[in-house]
């Protein structure tokens, strides 16, 4: 049975997880989002969206699909504007599964590119998915910050989908060639933003601050993000300096940490069934880290991922997931 729209936020809603539990929240509460609230997003309470009409016809850039903007809702699965740029979706893809386990390509995308609030798993290897789903299922994966809804959210999916749900998802998934996504930018102010859909909304007329030690993740194109768009990525901009620092602890493991590229591959694109890290979310990727540190993610492999995490800095995962994100794919 598919799970409605209606359910899912409920269900954030009974974690404390819908826009009730915000930026104002996450400052004053311990937690993931206390230390990296740029990644760990929370909706902003003070955020209203703004109004549209639900009759409206709409369309994407390079698309002859169009659909009325009421029929953009995870109830029918992810809009699909470009049909031929991936294969066939399987019904948990396109419709989601038994009871808990909505659409995989509402949230990940139809071509898996993902967004920040969620992974992007185009490309990454069938043995590394199907392992994390095994993990999610297990309690061994958990969300950094429960209050972060699409990780909490996929928790549960996790918690719900059976072993050929994530079978099938894993080699639709692992099948699509990862593209180039995100546009990583060193910079010392940045646009100021606001959270709002567990991402960064550039604030329009709202000026620009200093970025100091975070990554500020945007949609290039916050109208084709709303609607789902598969084909419009994100700019991703980092501190000044912190591609070249990265490098260093990516190579060499720098000083708090070990050279990544023993597991991932010397060009970070993965080995066997370790996952590939080049041109992915520095978002996502930068909680990713943190989890790993604080043991909220303690799957299969995770030990070899101890020595590596331990001693990071904040600086240090801002370096690191800002170089990782400006490779190519």
């Amino acid at each position: 049975m598919q799970q409605s729209s209606g359910a899912w936020m409920a269900g954030l809603a009974a974690a404390g997880l819908a826009c009730g539990a915000g930026l104002h929240a996450q400052e004053e509460t311990d937690g993931a989002a206390a230390v990296l609230p740029w990644a760990y997003v929370i909706n902003d309470p003070d955020v209203t969206a703004d109004p549209v009409d639900p009759d409206e016809i709409v369309t994407v850039p390079g698309s002859s699909v169009s659909m009325p903007r009421s029929a953009i809702n995870i109830d029918n699965g992810p809009p699909d504007w470009h049909p031929d740029a991936h294969p066939p979706m399987p019904e948990v893809v396109a419709r989601g599964g038994g009871e808990g386990v909505v659409a995989c390509g509402y949230c990940h995308l139809p071509n898996g590119q993902g967004k920040p609030e969620n992974a992007g798993v185009a490309g990454q290897p069938y043995e590394y998915i199907v392992q994390q789903m095994t993990d999610w299922r297990n309690g061994l994966r958990r969300p950094g910050d429960p209050r972060q809804g699409p990780t909490a959210f996929m928790e549960r999916i996790g918690l719900a989908a059976t072993d050929e749900e994530s079978r099938i998802a894993a080699e639709y998934f692992s099948s699509i060639d990862f593209k180039p996504w995100v546009q990583v930018v060193e910079t010392d102010a940045v646009p100021v933003t606001r959270f709002a859909g567990w991402i960064h909304e550039v604030v329009e007329g709202g000026g620009v601050e200093p970025i100091g030690a975070r990554v500020v993740e945007t949609p290039v194109d916050l109208a084709r993000n709303k609607l789902r768009d598969d084909s419009s990525g994100f700019i991703a901009y980092v501190p000044s300096g912190a591609v070249g620092r990265g490098r260093r602890i990516v190579l060499t493991g720098g000083d708090n940490s070990v050279a990544c590229t023993v597991c991932h591959g010397p060009d970070l694109r993965g080995i066997g069934p370790v996952p590939a890290l080049a041109g992915r979310s520095p978002t996502y990727m930068a909680r990713q880290l943190y989890d790993l540190q604080t043991g909220a993610r303690n799957g299969a492999w995770s030990d070899l991922m101890d020595a590596a995490v331990a001693n990071l800095t904040v600086e240090d995962i801002v370096d690191i997931v800002a170089y990782t994100a400006s490779l190519e794919p």
